[in-house]
């Protein structure tokens, strides 16, 4: 097996660590994922309530200048972000944390000073049309919400789908937000009252369409995605994602250097994309370099009480079937190591804000977009 080292360097230009690359895993068998990767905070509506929330370690040294404070240019910056792939997490205007680590990203993948939102914004203005469309909510809607979707698992197990519990939900997750801002936008007698061909104000982004999606369909793209490299920081609870090219240099600049071992030149990565994640609680974090091993659109999930209660195997099982409200959401990416994936999740409102129980999440707008930039056999490193 080849030996790689991934060096990282940070704004700093110090050292962060040196991994070998695991061999990659198996693939995953029919599409279903144990019930040991499951996140155990921040599932479903009873997680949204009880998860711990938990920010981002704040980046030391970096001075924003020009932040935005009105309403309006905090919902365009968010848009403007999420379409560049520079994910903000779910749109409604308010420029926190997340939104502030994917400005600091985006800068740094053009060399400039990372709390420039001046010249973010600049680009935003420069680049951005309307702010707002208008949707209609699709025929296909009627297919992926069921509003008697129960909370407990022996009822979902006989459930087709785990579908979305209401048009409101299916529409918000289409267009990256949260159901509390479609309200503010349009009203909450326009907002519940959603039916198909019904129209409703959203943010004017490209829509995540979840009917293009196949179950147990396994992703494989382009050769050229092989080079590059999946950086997970746990601490900031962001994934990066890097690809071989010219690395825009400042004092800003974070790059990542692959060392190959058996005499080949350095290459340097440049920073392509990030979105914010929930990562492990600390316990259970594998730090670490592995492989994306599968990826799988609409995985099912298995549900064994007694393996996640005691951690060994029960000799009865429930099949939870696959949706959007599926513990693992609607894609998983499975790691080299054993029980590890970067999946979707039920939640979104509380990506980046709790822990799981050792899995990394993302809204399942982002997870659909990641087999668009990495595919399995890519490095991931977890630090």
């Amino acid at each position: 097996m080849k030996r790689v080292k991934i060096l990282l360097v940070t704004i700093f230009g110090c050292v962060m660590g040196s991994f070998l690359v695991a061999q990659e895993g198996s693939a995953l068998k029919a599409g279903v994922v144990e019930g040991d990767v499951v996140p155990d905070e921040g599932e479903g509506e009873e997680g949204n309530e009880k998860a711990q929330l938990v920010e981002p370690v704040k980046e030391e040294n970096v001075t924003d200048v020009g932040k935005p404070t009105d309403f309006e240019a905090g919902v365009r910056l968010q848009i403007f972000l999420d379409q560049k792939m520079w994910g903000p997490g779910f749109i409604d205007g308010k420029p926190g944390n997340f939104t502030g680590r994917s400005v600091y990203a985006y800068n740094r993948s053009l060399g400039r000073s990372p709390g420039d939102w001046v010249a973010v914004m600049e680009d935003v203005e420069a680049e951005l049309g309307e702010t707002y469309a208008t949707a209609i909510v699709p025929d296909v809607a009627k297919e992926w919400v069921d509003s008697t979707l129960p909370t407990k698992r022996s009822l979902q197990a006989k459930k087709k789908r785990m579908s979305y519990r209401s048009y409101l939900e299916f529409m918000a997750e289409r267009y990256h937000t949260s159901e509390t801002f479609l309200e503010e936008l349009n009203g909450k007698k326009v907002a519940w009252s959603l039916e198909p061909r019904k129209a409703l104000k959203v943010p004017n982004i490209d829509p995540f369409r979840i009917e293009l999606l196949k179950e147990g369909k396994v992703n494989h793209e382009s050769e050229e995605f092989l080079n590059r490299t999946v950086i997970i920081d746990t601490k900031g609870k962001q994934i990066f994602i890097y690809a071989p090219g010219e690395v825009a240099v400042a004092s800003g600049g974070a790059v990542i250097i692959v060392e190959e071992e058996d005499g080949e030149a350095l290459t340097s990565q440049k920073l392509i994309a990030a979105f914010p994640i929930t990562p492990g609680k600390t316990q259970f974090i594998h730090r670490g370099a592995w492989k994306i091993a599968n990826s799988v659109e609409l995985p099912s999930w298995r549900y064994d009480k007694q393996l996640l209660e005691t951690g060994k195997r029960g000799k009865t099982a429930l099949q939870i079937p696959p949706g959007p409200n599926n513990p693992v959401g609607i894609i998983w990416n499975g790691l080299t190591k054993s029980g590890i994936g970067i999946h979707g999740t039920s939640s979104p409102r509380t990506i980046g804000r709790s822990r799981s129980a050792g899995c990394i999440r993302m809204s399942n707008w982002d997870a659909a977009r990641f087999p668009t930039l990495v595919r399995p056999g890519v490095k991931v490193v977890v630090r």
